[in-house]
């Protein structure tokens, strides 16, 4: 009895009562109670006397400019539904589905929007589309007519996301496609159905379930979008936030609250798709296959005509994905003149944008010259990029680790306690930042965690001084919970629950089974998670520019301002130069990881295997070769 009654009050029921309590605690405080504080600031606002006016914000909303943000973001969200769709479908189709020669070289050139994103993609065709851009440049000369700044606003913000966007379409729908089961394409085929009605018959029904999920997902996209309507001019919800919370009284009324208040529209809209979406899912979507099932084989376009403009619609998409990424690598190898004029110099190459440094003379108003020791300088010689390389690092990769590590053990609680409530409250508490959009989650803390009355973090101004990398850090992780969740929880449905029973029997702790039984099995998803929460917070811009300060500049934000002063008294010369070495750093970075993930982690054991197995039949091969050739003989 004294045994029993020790192990119910004994370690582990006060480290279970403890990891509750502090979860508790992080989510009331980093996750439920910033949230609340922005939505009662709407209604704390006083007007020109000082009186509290609660309905202020609203009627400002409903008098003022506020309502057009928002009409904005939803024009663009609708719209973006539509042309992501379709030149998502459409490529995804072109590489997987029909028969188009070249479709691995096509495949490679749709998929270069996974290497680079954010800042990085905009800031690329900005260098080809822009007033004086390259392509811009060839456009003005051969018709001098044409409005040389036709790349901004709202088209050119429909543009650029529309290709940018069409990522979750190369990496969700096209699994989707390959496990649709032949035997019924073939079955339609037989009796007589032509190529594309088995299409529209048979293959688009089964792709219903992840169109959904990707048109909601592209809608919040569009909602929530910040790195191009920034960079393009374009009146949307998400700079306005941004902007609105680096303002005061001073300059405009009630800043903070009308921030607040579009924050918490954005935030419902997220809410309602989120929800519409959760409940699509649970009603389950499935399609009877046949038994035995057969891999796709690519369809043959059967009509000539049709053949031809599948391959030149195919081959113009693939050169509107490849000219940004093909004209920033050629250029980060070109001298600031030749760059700042936007003309490629085939005799000139440097080396100066990557590593390195020149000096700089220039003419001054006086007509004297000077000079300016190191001011062209290149990515890994400028302390600007240098430092934002090396905090955006140490940021991202410390979030990274503990959305992983938080995840793991909340999953192996959430197994353990499946048929509880604490381990459904506890899965539903990480995944609630999922209901809110980024830019609300960013500016809630910035508010909250702005003063030193909060009892939660020891009176501590997070975003005060160097505070506010750690204020980063926490929203970096707070927003990738959610993801590596998902990701995760379904690795740990692959542990054989016997193997668990048998460690148990041999007398294993529940922290040594873990540890030696579980966590080999899903370390490959864990490090896999790890691996893309890094790559995407690697580059991140709308949370970075929400925390903007002089101790919390990130890669993507010195990205997008260097060019902002260059040349400027002969500071900073070859700002777009190194800006180019940046995105091709990016896109090495980028490119390395998903490797990692998708190449050689993807692999199962029968594959590696397989692989092991060739290279060593080649080495054997070339051992042999050198083995028959015959010895020289010499002259005694």
């Amino acid at each position: 009895m004294t045994r029993l009654r020790h192990e119910r009050f004994g370690p582990k029921l006060l480290a279970k009562v403890f990891g509750l309590a502090f979860f508790a605690y992080l989510f009331l405080g980093f996750m439920l109670l910033p949230c609340l504080n922005t939505l009662a600031s709407i209604f704390n606002t006083a007007n020109a006397s000082g009186e509290r006016d609660p309905l202020a914000v609203i009627r400002f909303f409903f008098a003022g400019s506020m309502g057009s943000y928002v009409w904005n973001s939803l024009k663009l969200a609708v719209c973006l539904v539509v042309t992501v769709n379709i030149v998502g479908v459409s490529i995804v189709l072109l590489t997987e589905y029909f028969d188009i020669k070249g479709a691995g070289i096509l495949r490679m050139g749709y998929m270069t929007t996974l290497i680079y994103s954010g800042v990085a993609l905009v800031t690329g065709y900005l260098f080809l589309y822009d007033s004086n851009g390259i392509l811009t440049t060839l456009l003005v000369n051969a018709f001098p007519g044409m409005d040389a700044n036709w790349f901004s606003g709202f088209n050119a913000v429909l543009f650029t996301m529309t290709f940018a966007c069409t990522s979750n379409h190369m990496l969700f729908l096209r699994n989707a496609i390959r496990g649709i089961d032949y035997n019924t394409v073939e079955a339609a085929r037989n009796m007589g159905a032509k190529p594309f009605k088995v299409l529209w018959k048979v293959v688009f029904p089964t792709l219903i379930p992840t169109m959904f999920s990707l048109t909601v997902m592209t809608f919040i996209t569009g909602l929530c979008a910040m790195s191009a309507p920034t960079l393009l001019g374009y009146d949307s919800i998400n700079p306005e936030i941004v902007r609105l919370a680096g303002s005061s009284t001073a300059d405009e009324a009630f800043p903070q609250a009308r921030a607040a208040l579009l924050s918490v529209i954005l935030a419902m809209f997220t809410i309602i798709l989120l929800t519409i979406l959760s409940s699509y899912e649970r009603k389950g979507h499935y399609l009877s296959v046949s038994k035995t099932k057969a891999k796709l084989q690519k369809q043959k376009i059967t009509n000539p005509a049709a053949n031809v403009l599948a391959h030149i619609y195919a081959y113009v998409l693939f050169i509107i994905y490849m000219i940004p990424v093909i004209m920033i690598i050629i250029f980060s190898f070109q001298t600031y003149g030749a760059i700042r004029m936007k003309k490629l110099d085939l005799g000139s190459w440097t080396l100066v944008n990557f590593f390195g440094s020149e000096d700089y003379q220039y003419l001054t108003s006086r007509g004297t010259y000077k000079t300016r020791k190191g001011s062209i300088s290149g990515l890994f010689a400028n302390e600007a990029t240098l430092g934002g390389i090396k905090l955006s690092f140490i940021l991202s990769a410390i979030a990274a680790a503990l959305a992983c590590v938080i995840v793991v053990v909340a999953c192996n609680y959430i197994f353990k306690n499946r048929n509880k409530k604490s381990g459904t409250v506890l899965e539903y508490s990480l995944l609630f930042p999922w209901l809110l959009p980024t830019i609300l989650i960013c500016y809630s803390y910035r508010v909250y965690f702005n003063s030193e009355d909060v009892w939660y973090v020891g009176g501590n101004n997070l975003y005060y001084g160097e505070h506010v990398r750690l204020l980063i850090i926490i929203a970096y992780t707070v927003v990738k919970l959610p993801f590596s969740l998902r990701m995760i929880k379904a690795a740990f449905y692959a542990i054989d629950e016997e193997l668990e029973d048998a460690a148990r029997n041999l007398g294993a702790s529940g922290l040594a089974t873990f540890l030696k039984v579980k966590l080999p099995i899903i370390l490959p998803s864990v490090l896999a998670v790890f691996a893309l929460n890094f790559n995407a917070l690697f580059t991140e811009y709308d949370m970075s520019a929400t925390f903007a300060s002089s101790y919390g500049t990130s890669y993507a934000m010195v990205i997008q301002s260097m060019c902002a002063e260059e040349g400027l008294y002969g500071y900073n010369v070859n700002a777009s130069g190194r800006r180019c070495a940046s995105t091709v750093f990016i896109m090495i970075v980028s490119g390395i990881i998903l490797y990692l993930v998708y190449g050689v982690g993807a692999r199962d054991l029968g594959e590696r295997l397989e692989i092991r197995d060739r290279r060593r039949k080649r080495l054997e091969r070339i051992q042999s070769r050198f083995k028959k050739r015959p010895t020289p003989k010499t002259d005694p």
